[in-house]
């Protein structure tokens, strides 16, 4: 498949929402060696992704105010962020197990079975100045259902290290969870004004010519189950962790009231 230029010049309709896709090649047999060792043969590009994530964060903000002056990002932002956007997204991939393929070092490879297509369009001022408070909701659901998925991220390594491969359900529920996870990341960025959408797959679009496992994405029943099972964890995770802060802090408080209290003076 043929890679986009990682930059096009605005389409002349402004405010267009093209939707950021994700292709992925069909779940297939993988090495068991990869896969054992999978998370720690990721480690190198987890380091390299950190110094592009630091670069593009500062990026992003130069982007904004530059997207508030001009309705768009600058040409040489907006190439930057779309090649994150695609490495994180190729790092992502691989580390969840979608594709057994090691990740290029590169922005550009037309050749690796993982491709973003992402258009950076013309933005909508007033959406740009308040794009923190929008993203809100979308940026707590995408948290929730990766949450979720990393809670069972070690049974699904298991699963995939005895089959060789992993079963359509979670391949699916993982597909869908890493295809919003970047559809987030290209909103946040502002390379889209499409707001994320369908983490459920696209069943509306069944009847589309599919160009790859992902495009259109088609969940299974069981596949849908578990995106709703990564949200019902996730919100567990969340509820866990603030009980924990609250004893914690519950803790420390009475901890320094008896503190206090021994350390007035004997009579």
């Amino acid at each position: 498949m043929a890679q986009q230029e990682l930059w096009a010049p605005p389409p002349p309709m402004p405010n267009t929402e093209v939707v950021p896709e994700l292709d992925l090649p069909a779940p297939d047999a993988q090495r068991r060696w990869t896969i054992l060792l999978r998370w720690l043969l990721a480690v190198p590009q987890y380091v390299v992704l950190v110094v592009l994530e630091i670069i593009g964060f500062f990026a992003v903000v130069v982007g904004w105010f530059a997207a508030l002056v001009l309705g768009r990002l600058p040409g040489p932002i907006a190439r930057y962020l779309v090649g994150l956007l695609v490495y994180r997204t190729r790092v992502y991939a691989y580390s969840m197990l979608l594709v057994d393929r090691y990740p290029p070092f590169a922005f550009d490879a037309p050749g690796y079975p993982v491709q973003v297509d992402v258009r950076p369009a013309e933005l909508n001022r007033l959406a740009v100045l308040f794009r923190l408070i929008l993203m809100i909701p979308v940026a707590i659901l995408q948290s929730l259902v990766t949450s979720g998925w990393y809670a069972l991220c070690f049974f699904f390594w298991l699963i995939a290290l005895v089959l060789g491969r992993l079963p359509e359900p979670v391949f699916g529920a993982t597909a869908a969870t890493a295809r919003f996870a970047m559809r987030f990341g290209a909103y946040a960025s502002m390379l889209t004004a499409a707001y994320p959408k369908r983490l459920f797959g696209d069943e509306s679009l069944a009847l589309v010519e599919r160009r790859s496992a992902s495009r259109p994405l088609l969940l299974s029943g069981g596949a849908k189950v578990l995106v709703v099972v990564f949200l019902v964890l996730g919100l567990v995770n969340v509820g866990w962790s603030s009980a924990v802060q609250s004893q914690d802090n519950g803790t420390t408080t009475t901890t320094t009231t008896v503190t206090t209290v021994g350390a007035g003076p004997i009579r």
